[in-house]
C-alpha cells in the first residue's frame, strides 16, 4: 500500500487520482476539518486516515503496512508571522515523518520539495540541481523550511531509507481553483492592468504527479529533480491567460516602487483589519527577479516531455469560459 500526505492538495489529489488509476491501493492522511476534493470523491482504492504530521504517534499508525510514502503535505506562507508555524510543519513534520519511515523499514520515500530551495544563477544562467542554495537576507521563510525539510531527507538517506526530491516551478492545472497558482487566473479574469518584470518557470500538476510516481517506481535514489515545463515573462504569462480568458492585457510594466507603496498601504489595511497582507517584501522582490529553470536532468532521467504551458493555460481558462 502507497501513502500519500497532503492528499486533498492540489498536487497531492492529482497524484492520488493517478495512483489509483493505476491500480495503486492508497492510504491518504488529511487533517480532521480537511475537505475531500471533487476528483477523489467516492473513488474506490482510497482509505482515508486523519493524522497530523506533528503527531509521531498518528503516524506510526498510518505507516502500517506502508511499502512507498509519497509526502506532498505543506505548509506554504510569506506572511511572517507564520514562520514558526511553517517551520514545526515543514521541517519538524518531515522529521516525524522520515523517522517513522526509516523504523518501519518503508521501501522508498518521495519528497515535494520546491524550486524555492534551490540556489539562485549568475546573470543569463538557467538555475539547475548544482546551484548551492545559500542562507541570506533574501531567502523566504517559505525557501528556509523546504531547504532545512531537505537536508532532512539526506539525512534519512545516509540511515538507509531510499529517498527521491522533487523541486516544482510553479505548479499550474484545471483544478487549481482559486488558491495558489488558480488566484493568478482569478484574478486575471476579473482585469488586471499591471505586470511585473520578472520571469519563472511554470509546469502543470498532471506532469508533476506523473513524474513522481515514475521516480518512485525506479531505481534512481538519493538524487533531486528540477520539475519544471518552461520559463515565462510575468508579462508574457499575463498576456496569454487573458487573450485565452477573453480579457484586455495588462499593459502597464510595475515598477518596484509602486508595490513597495502598495505593501505599505495593505500593511496598514492588516493593521486596522486584522485580515491577512499577502503582499510580503519576500513577494515584491521576486516579482522582479529572473529566475529560470533548467529541466534537463528529469527529461533525461525518464525520458519525457511536457506539456507546454500554452497548452495548460489553455485548459484552465476553458473552465472559465465553460462557467
Amino acid at each position: 500500500m502507497v501513502l500519500v500526505t497532503g492528499a486533498t492538495g492540489f498536487l497531492g489529489s492529482e497524484l492520488v487520482r493517478q495512483l489509483l488509476l493505476k491500480g495503486e491501493k492508497v492510504r491518504a492522511i488529511k487533517r480532521d476539518s480537511s475537505v475531500i476534493p471533487t476528483i477523489l470523491e467516492n473513488k474506490d482504492g482510497i482509505e482515508w486516515l486523519n493524522a497530523d504530521l506533528l503527531d509521531f504517534y498518528s503516524l506510526e499508525d498510518a505507516i502500517e503496512g506502508i511499502t512507498k510514502v509519497y509526502h506532498c503535505a505543506a505548509f506554504i506562507s510569506f506572511a511572517h508571522k507564520d514562520k514558526k508555524q511553517m517551520m514545526k510543519v515543514n521541517v519538524e513534520g518531515t522529521v516525524n515523518l522520515l523517522n517513522v519511515c526509516v523504523a518501519a523499514g518503508v521501501e522508498k520515500f518521495l519528497h515535494v520539495s520546491s524550486v524555492a530551495a534551490i540556489g539562485d544563477s549568475k546573470k543569463g544562467e538557467l538555475i539547475d540541481e548544482k546551484h548551492h542554495w545559500e542562507f541570506g537576507s533574501g531567502q523566504t521563510n517559505y525557501s528556509v523550511s523546504k531547504y532545512e525539510s531537505e537536508m532532512e531527507v539526506f539525512r534519512a538517506s545516509a540511515e538507509g531509507l531510499k529517498a527521491v526530491i522533487v523541486n516544482p516551478s510553479i505548479i499550474i492545472g484545471k483544478n487549481a481553483g482559486t488558491e495558489g497558482s488558480g488566484e493568478l487566473f482569478n484574478t486575471i479574469n476579473k482585469g488586471l492592468a499591471y505586470y511585473p518584470g520578472g520571469s519563472f518557470g511554470y509546469v502543470d500538476v498532471e506532469d508533476v504527479a506523473s513524474v513522481m510516481i515514475e521516480l518512485m517506481e525506479s531505481k534512481i535514489t538519493n538524487q533531486r529533480f528540477i520539475v519544471s515545463a518552461e520559463n515565462w515573462t510575468y508579462r508574457d504569462l499575463f498576456a496569454e491567460i487573458a487573450f485565452q480568458l477573453g480579457k484586455k492585457p495588462p499593459a502597464t510594466a510595475l515598477k518596484p516602487w509602486m508595490l513597495n507603496l502598495a505593501k505599505l498601504g495593505n500593511d496598514l489595511i492588516s493593521l486596522l483589519t486584522g485580515k491577512n497582507n499577502k503582499l510580503s517584501r519576500e513577494t515584491v522582490r521576486g516579482a522582479f527577479k529572473k529566475q529560470n529553470y533548467s529541466n534537463e536532468k528529469i527529461k533525461k532521467a525518464l525520458n519525457l516531455e511536457f506539456k507546454s504551458v500554452k497548452e495548460s493555460i489553455a485548459e484552465i481558462c476553458k473552465t472559465y469560459n465553460v462557467n
